[in-house]
């Protein structure tokens, strides 16, 4: 299958290289799991892309792929995202496979993040496509940097990301991962903001799926309250995580 993508939001005719790029298995994972961060990112004048590896197509009650690309649209302009695309695999059919890891190495190759930012576990009873992104995106992290392969990556430059990050989708609570190097971003003054992206998602979350954004919104405000802020986005950090500056990073 030839991957044809679809760059829903571009905030100008020629996006260059960007410091952090969310992938998702589908449009609404991203908003879900770090659109606060997203949004606070952007704020700070970070460039933030969005990659989708399919439609999320079908879905129970979407008419087509047109609406839930429209409401990708509309959520990533409310997080002021600089670039979305929508990769063209197969919801419900997603696999970890080399085709597969090479086209989102090459999304890496040609915008360059310094962060990547993605699935970190499997969601069971929900979408098995989310563990295939995750093992996806854990390929293409380390395909994007390998040299003397410019024949599968059109020539594109190798590039070596230098974070990647795990994120849940903020349904409920995480378990223990046993896994120490966690961090929490301050979502305080985009929370709204990234409940605004997901009710963009109209034929995702009806109102009979209201309580969602109240679970959303809660479970925002219990990492905020571990990590001393209003609300929080919590992600693991696949290495230990460094600074340069022990006492600001630990303030905050």
């Amino acid at each position: 299958m030839n991957t044809v993508e679809h760059r829903i939001t571009e905030s100008s005719s020629d996006v260059e290289s960007l410091d952090v790029i969310a992938v998702g298995a589908h449009p609404d994972d991203v908003e879900i799991a770090c659109g606060g961060t997203l949004a606070a990112l952007v704020l700070k004048g970070y460039r933030v892309g969005i990659i989708d590896l399919t439609d999320g197509e079908p879905t129970p009650n979407s008419p087509g792929p047109e609406v839930r690309l429209a409401e990708a649209d509309a959520a990533a302009k409310v997080l002021g995202v600089h670039l979305r695309k929508v990769l063209d695999f197969p919801n419900r059919r997603l696999m970890d496979g080399f085709e597969e890891r090479v086209a989102l190495a090459k999304e890496f190759r040609r915008y360059r993040p310094k962060m990547v930012i993605g699935f970190g576990s499997k969601t069971p009873m929900a979408s098995p496509d989310h563990y295939q992104a995750m093992q996806i995106t854990d390929a293409a992290v380390f395909y994007s940097r390998l040299s003397k392969w410019d024949d599968y990556f059109d020539s594109l430059p190798v590039h070596t990301i230098d974070r990647q990050l795990y994120f849940r989708l903020s349904f409920e609570p995480a378990p223990s991962s046993g896994i120490e190097h966690s961090i929490t971003m301050d979502i305080t003054e985009t929370l709204e903001r990234k409940l605004e992206s997901i009710a963009c998602y109209k034929t995702q979350f009806p109102p009979a799926k209201n309580y969602i954004f109240e679970r959303v919104r809660g479970l925002a405000i219990a990492a905020g309250a571990a990590a001393h802020c209003h609300a929080g986005e919590t992600f693991v950090s696949t290495r230990a995580l460094r600074t340069s500056d022990l006492v600001k990073s630990v303030m905050g």
